[in-house]
C-alpha cells in the first residue's frame, strides 16, 4: 500500500522539502537528457561508490570532479528511473513536510543530508569492494521516516 498523503496538518511552508524534490527532479531531468554513454560518466563522476569512498579503488582521472567524500552527498540527487525518483520525492513530500515543520528549516535539511550520507557510508561499510555507483535518497528518505515515527 503506498500512502498519498498523511493526516498532520503543518504550519509552515515546506521550502527545503520542495527545494529538495526541485533538485533532485532537475538533476534526473539532467541526466535523462544525455547520451547513454554520458549519463553513465554523469552517474560515475557523482554516484557513491563504495570502493572508491573507502579507499580500495580509484576512478581515472577525467571522471573524478568531486573528492570521494563528496559523492556522499551528491549522490542524493541522482536517481536510477522514473520510479526511483517518483517514489522517493513522494515518500519526502507526505513525510517530510512534518519533519520539516518540527525541525525547522536549518535543522532539517542538516538531518536529511546526514541521514543521506550516514545511509550511503553504511552500504559502503557493507560492500566496500563494490564498483557499483550508488545514487537515490532512499537513504535520506529512510532517516525521514525513522524521524516520522518518532
Amino acid at each position: 500500500m503506498i500512502p498519498l498523503r498523511d493526516d498532520n496538518p503543518t504550519e509552515i511552508t515546506p521550502v527545503v522539502t520542495v527545494a529538495l524534490i526541485v533538485s533532485c527532479s532537475m538533476v534526473f531531468l539532467y541526466e535523462i537528457s544525455l547520451s547513454i554513454p554520458r549519463s553513465e560518466a554523469f552517474v560515475y563522476m557523482f554516484g557513491a561508490i563504495p570502493a572508491v569512498v573507502l579507499g580500495h579503488a580509484q576512478l581515472p582521472p577525467e571522471l573524478v570532479i568531486l573528492p570521494a567524500y563528496g559523492t556522499l552527498f551528491s549522490s542524493m540527487f541522482l536517481h536510477g528511473g522514473w520510479m526511483h525518483l517518483i517514489g522517493n520525492m513522494l515518500y519526502l513530500w507526505i513525510f517530510g513536510n512534518n519533519i520539516e515543520d518540527v525541525m525547522g528549516h536549518a535543522k532539517f535539511v542538516l538531518f536529511y543530508l546526514i541521514c543521506g550520507v550516514l545511509a550511503a557510508f553504511s552500504h559502503a561499510l557493507v560492500d566496500p569492494e563494490s564498483t557499483i555507483p550508488m545514487v537515490g535518497a532512499s537513504g535520506a528518505i529512510s532517516g525521514i521516516l525513522g524521524g516520522y515515527l518518532l
